[in-house]
C-alpha cells in the first residue's frame, strides 16, 4: 500500500531524475527508491503496483562511474521493463478471464504463481540474444557477404551501421501499423508528457500534462539510435586497431570483438545522451538530439486524457505523493494480477472510455 504521508521527493538543488516506459494499457514510472506501474482496467479503474527498488549504482559505487553506469542501467531497465510488461499483460488477461467467467463460458481462474527470478533472467537473456542477432550480427554478416570491403574498417562499419538503422526503421514502421502497438505508443507519448510536466514543475494534472510535447530527448528510442551511431564510430576504430595488430580481420574475429564491446558502446551512448539532454536549449544540443526526436514520431502517438491520467498516477505513486486518486478512476493497489479476483468484474461503464 502507498505511503500517504509522503510528499513529492524533489529538491530543486538536487534535481530528481524520473523516467519510465509504456506497458499494455498503462505506464511504468521509476524514481529513486521506487517503481510504480499503473494499468487501466476494462471498466476504467486503474490498478497500481508499487515496489521499492535499489539500483546497482546505489548498491555499489563502482556502477556510478561513467560508461559503467550506462551499461548497468541498460541491464537494469531490461529486467524492469520485461517484469512490468508481464504484469500489465497479466492484468489484461485477468480481465478477459473474469469476463468469460461472468458469462459462464470461462474456466475458473487459477492462482498464478509470481514469475521466478530464474524465469525472468532467462527471458531477459533470450531477448538480448535475439536483439543482438538481429541488430548486430545480421548487419555484419550481410556486409561481409555482399560487399568486398572487409578490410576497410570505416566503410565496412558505415555500411553495416546503415543496414542496422534500416532494420530498426523497417521494424518500427511495420509494428507502428498494428492497432495494439498504436495504443502502446499513445501510452509512450503520455509517459513523456508526464515526465516533462514533473521536470517543468508544473501541476501534475492531466490538463497541465497535455500541454507538453510527447517528444523527450532522454527517450529509450533516442538511446537505441545513438547506440547504433556510436557503434559505427567505435567499431571503425576497433577494426582499425585489429587490422594494424593482425594485418587483417575476418568475420569470426570481427563478431567476437564487436559483441564483446557492445556493453562499452551502450555505456558511451548513455553518457552522450546524458550530456546532450542537458544542452537541448543550445544550437548544438538541438542538432544532436534531433534524430532521436524524429524517430519518436514513429514510437510515440499523441495521447488522450485517459492515457495521460494513467501516466500521472504511475508518476505520483513512484514519487510517493499524498494524492492517490485521479478524477473518476478509482485506484486499486495490488502486487499480482491474481489479486483482481477479489475485485468487482469489469463492466465498461465509461462508454468506450479506454479507447479514447
Amino acid at each position: 500500500m502507498p505511503d500517504n504521508k509522503q510528499s513529492i521527493r524533489f529538491d530543486s538543488n538536487k534535481p530528481l531524475a524520473v523516467g519510465g516506459q509504456a506497458v499494455i494499457e498503462g505506464v511504468m514510472m521509476r524514481a529513486p527508491g521506487r517503481i510504480a506501474t499503473a494499468v487501466r482496467r476494462a471498466n476504467g479503474d486503474i490498478v497500481v503496483k508499487q515496489q521499492p527498488y535499489v539500483s546497482l549504482a546505489e548498491k555499489n559505487k563502482l556502477f556510478k562511474l561513467p560508461i559503467l553506469r550506462g551499461a548497468a542501467g541498460l541491464i537494469e531497465m531490461l529486467f524492469i521493463g520485461i517484469e512490468t510488461l508481464n504484469f500489465s499483460a497479466e492484468v489484461a488477461m485477468q480481465d478477459v478471464e473474469q469476463e468469460k467467467r461472468a458469462k459462464g463460458n470461462g474456466k475458473p481462474i487459477e492462482k498464478e504463481k509470481k514469475p521466478s527470478n530464474v524465469r525472468l533472467t532467462l527471458t531477459v537473456l533470450f531477448s538480448l540474444v535475439v536483439a543482438v542477432a538481429i541488430f548486430f550480427v545480421t548487419p555484419i554478416v550481410i556486409t561481409t557477404k555482399l560487399f568486398s570491403i572487409e578490410q576497410d574498417a570505416f566503410w565496412f562499419n558505415l555500411i553495416a551501421g546503415g543496414i542496422r538503422i534500416s532494420i530498426l526503421l523497417v521494424y518500427l514502421g511495420v509494428i507502428a501499423m498494428m492497432k495494439d502497438v498504436k495504443r502502446l505508443f499513445k501510452y509512450h507519448g503520455a509517459e513523456h508528457k508526464a515526465v516533462f510536466t514533473f521536470e517543468s514543475r508544473a501541476d501534475l494534472t492531466a490538463e497541465s500534462a497535455l500541454q507538453f510535447t510527447r517528444f523527450h530527448p532522454r527517450c529509450g528510442t533516442s538511446f537505441v539510435l545513438i547506440v547504433m551511431v556510436t557503434a559505427m564510430l567505435m567499431f571503425s576504430v576497433l577494426d582499425s586497431l585489429i587490422i594494424m595488430w593482425l594485418g587483417k580481420i575476418s568475420l569470426p574475429i570481427r563478431l567476437v570483438w564487436h559483441l564483446a564491446f557492445i556493453p562499452v558502446v551502450g555505456g558511451i551512448a548513455y553518457e552522450f545522451i546524458r550530456w546532450s539532454a542537458k544542452r537541448t536549449t543550445t544550437v548544438l544540443g538541438k542538432i544532436l538530439v534531433a534524430p532521436g526526436l524524429w524517430l519518436q514520431r514513429i514510437t510515440t502517438q499523441e495521447p488522450g486524457k485517459p492515457q495521460v491520467e494513467v501516466a500521472l498516477v504511475a508518476l505520483k505513486c513512484a514519487l510517493g505523493v499524498e494524492e492517490n486518486q485521479l478524477g473518476e478512476a478509482p485506484l486499486t493497489y495490488i502486487q499480482h494480477p491474481s489479486e483482481l479476483d477479489r475485485l468487482p468484474l469489469p463492466q465498461p461503464s465509461f462508454g468506450g472510455f479506454v479507447n479514447n
